[in-house]
């Protein structure tokens, strides 16, 4: 449970000082055992059909020669996300830190961003529940939107793009989001990307890595160790 305690002093520098919180995420260690994507709907209480983190698989090779490669996948926090600039009531807007949330009282479900998001990170609320009562899971209040709010019908987030956030209400505590503390592999790693005597920046420097659609010019927060 240490690691659930672990500070900003670990990765640099403080949120006053030009954070760009990010992820690298090391391919080589990832086995594909999914629990990142378990540890973020428990956290963040996500109904049918959303998940803010999912594990992409690939194979490679030819037989008799072939492998599997898994690829975890949250939202990549763009420094240019093309969400943002779509959005017609600025629900979707970028941090000073870099990520990008959703304000779900602004959010008027067009479904915009969903459409401009080449990573296919976003997903759409449709009210639907893993309880026809609306029960326990679905009627417990979830961090991400205040302990005060529970998702009920007709109620925003229902109704609303819905997307990973970084666990942003770990991160302003000083925790590491559900998903990079739960890695039984220890392939997620997340810190600050601005800073250059960083784990992430180390990691980057010193090995292969890429971005998914770099070419695009949205700059993902996310990087990928080959």
């Amino acid at each position: 449970m240490a690691a659930l305690a672990v500070t900003w002093k670990v990765f640099g520098r403080k949120e006053d000082e030009g954070v760009r919180y990010g992820m690298v995420i090391d391919l080589k260690k990832c086995v594909g055992c999914k629990s990142c994507t378990v540890a973020c709907k428990a956290e963040n209480h996500t109904p049918p059909g959303v998940l803010y983190m999912v594990v992409m698989e690939e194979e490679i090779g030819e037989y008799p020669t072939v492998r599997q490669r898994f690829m975890p996948r949250p939202c990549f926090h763009c420094k240019n996300p093309s969400c943002v600039s779509v959005c017609p009531t600025k629900a979707t807007y970028k941090r000073d830190d870099g990520i990008v949330p959703i304000d779900y009282d602004k959010c008027i479900g067009c479904r915009y961003c969903i459409t401009a998001c080449p990573y296919g990170a976003r997903y759409f609320d449709f009210g639907e529940g893993y309880n026809e009562s609306y029960t326990d899971y679905d009627d417990s209040a979830s961090p991400e939107y205040g302990e005060s709010r529970i998702r009920k019908k007709g109620k925003s987030p229902m109704g609303n793009a819905r997307k990973c956030h970084f666990c942003l209400h770990r991160v302003k505590n000083g925790l590491l989001p559900a998903c990079a503390s739960t890695c039984i592999g220890g392939a997620i790693y997340f810190g600050d990307l601005n800073d250059p005597n960083g784990e992430l920046k180390q990691l980057i420097v010193k090995r292969g890595h890429v971005r998914i659609k770099e070419e695009l010019g949205n700059e993902p927060s996310v990087y990928y160790l080959l």
